[in-house]
């Protein structure tokens, strides 16, 4: 199996180079830049499995690297913040990354989150796909786990394979409610309790691609998927 090529952006010279062969130690292909602009053209010519951006980096800082990759790009996208409670963990869910890990981190647990995501990258619909029967329709929307599509109002709607596994988690117990803690370890695999900002952002991206009204919210327990 070739190795996965990960695009990492710091500009912290001890925090990149450590980081860069811990990451090449356990078999990943790096390419490491200091800046957010080197990044962004590192992206382009480079066509990497997963990218792994700093919040702060000077040039085009983490967000706005975050928001012009996905402009382009479904690729994974984890982010890498000094503060858990920064506004910038939730800035950086909002433009699309699909993760974020805390600074300082170990090195075994970034290894772990980043095979996570590839994993989940990797068979985005398995466990609903196996269990469906057809195409499932919810009002004017219309998800096809098999051949992971989704349709709103007969016109397609593009996901990301963290969007899609997320629908495809609600698609699979529609109007049953869902807690955050569920959908942690459904959808990103986490066998532990993580940040359930992770999900409330998602939540409401997916929102606003499949219709506002059509995951509710269920104040103190989770969501569910309205049928």
């Amino acid at each position: 199996m070739p190795e996965n090529h990960v695009l990492f952006v710091e500009d912290d010279d001890v925090i990149r180079e450590a980081t860069q062969l811990a990451l090449e130690r356990t078999g990943f292909k790096v390419t490491a830049v200091a800046d957010g602009l080197a990044g962004l053209e590192s992206f382009r010519a480079g066509h990497p499995d997963i990218a792994l951006l700093d919040v702060m980096v000077p040039g085009l800082d983490g967000v706005s690297l975050c928001r012009r990759i996905r402009d382009e790009s479904t690729v994974p996208v984890i982010m890498l913040s000094a503060r858990a409670e920064s506004i910038d963990v939730v800035l950086g869910l909002e433009a699309g990354a699909d993760d974020y890990v805390t600074k300082p981190f170990d090195g075994a647990v970034l290894v772990a989150r980043i095979r996570a995501v590839l994993r989940r990258f990797g068979h985005a619909g398995a466990e609903p796909a196996a269990q469906s029967q057809g195409p499932l329709r919810f009002g004017d929307l219309e998800v096809d786990p098999d051949g992971l599509e989704v349709r709103r109002d007969g016109q397609p709607v593009a996901l990301t394979p963290t969007e899609m596994r997320l629908l495809l988690r609600f698609a699979s117990a529609p109007g049953s409610v869902l807690s955050r803690d569920h959908l942690l370890e459904k959808v990103w695999e986490y066998g532990w309790g993580g940040d359930t900002r992770v999900v409330d952002v998602h939540v409401q991206r997916l929102r606003g691609k499949i219709g506002a009204d059509r995951i509710e919210t269920v104040r103190g327990f989770g969501y569910k998927l309205r049928v």
